[in-house]
């Protein structure tokens, strides 16, 4: 079988260590089936698309609509990498699953606007599928709605020409999209589950996502969720695209 790549942006190697755990828990794939590039430390270089099953994108505190001022050599090469790749994917409708920052990578393709509007704080948020979602093949296997942890400074605002929103919240219009068939991004984490979630908490204390002193009570809320059916599209992805 030919492997998937998943692509991660933490510099921090507690938290990129136990993202990627958690991914390979998510989809049932083992480190050989599922290769990694660090993109905030190592360029990703030419990709065969031929020589992958599929791609995922995790999370991080990089952000498309950081002033370009702010953004460091590691962040302007990893956007450049991932715009690249954006290109190749969405022109070969190749499989792809972008979470998070992987919104803000697909959101701004075509013509989409990703911008601060629709930012929500870290915590546990009910998200609804739309008449599209609840007919994907890849999300057949959620509930029209469900529980999901997030926390994002920004997110789409205007969709890219052609794709088509496949859930939502009433905090934030794009929850989830689909460019072509088989290219997706999430603004959720499937990946997380509490503890992992705790970990970031504490990780991204001070980045500008909740003030410092709310760390404990955020860990207490996400202990307090019932968070369990997000992680189920990481399942479909491997289980869909696995060749």
């Amino acid at each position: 079988m030919k492997p998937f790549l998943f692509l991660g942006t933490r510099a921090e190697d507690d938290a990129a260590d136990d993202e990627y755990a958690a991914v390979l828990r998510g989809t049932g794939l083992d480190e050989a089936r599922l290769a990694r590039v660090r993109l905030e430390r190592d360029e990703l270089g030419p990709v065969d698309l031929d020589a992958w099953s599929g791609f995922i994108l995790g999370g991080g505190p990089f952000n498309v609509s950081d002033p370009i001022v702010q953004k460091s050599v590691e962040q302007l090469r990893a956007e450049a990498d991932l715009a690249r790749l954006a290109g190749q994917v969405v022109a070969a409708d190749a499989p792809f699953l972008g979470a998070c920052y992987g919104i803000g990578v697909l959101g701004s393709t075509g013509g989409g606007v990703v911008d601060r509007t629709y930012g929500e704080p870290i915590g546990a948020v009910e998200v609804t599928l739309t008449d599209e979602g609840r007919a994907d093949p890849l999300l057949a296997a959620l509930p029209d709605a469900f529980d999901v942890f997030l926390g994002h400074k920004e997110a789409v605002r205007e969709l890219p020409a052609g794709a088509v929103r496949l859930a939502s919240s009433t905090t934030c219009p794009v929850q989830a999209f689909r460019i072509g068939d088989n290219v997706y991004a999430t603004q959720f984490h499937p990946e997380l589950d509490v503890e992992s979630l705790a970990l970031r908490i504490q990780t991204y204390r001070d980045h500008g996502y909740f003030p410092p002193e709310q760390a404990q009570g955020l860990i207490d809320m996400a202990r307090r969720a019932e968070v369990s059916e997000p992680v189920k599209i990481l399942a479909a992805f491997a289980d869909r695209y696995a060749r």
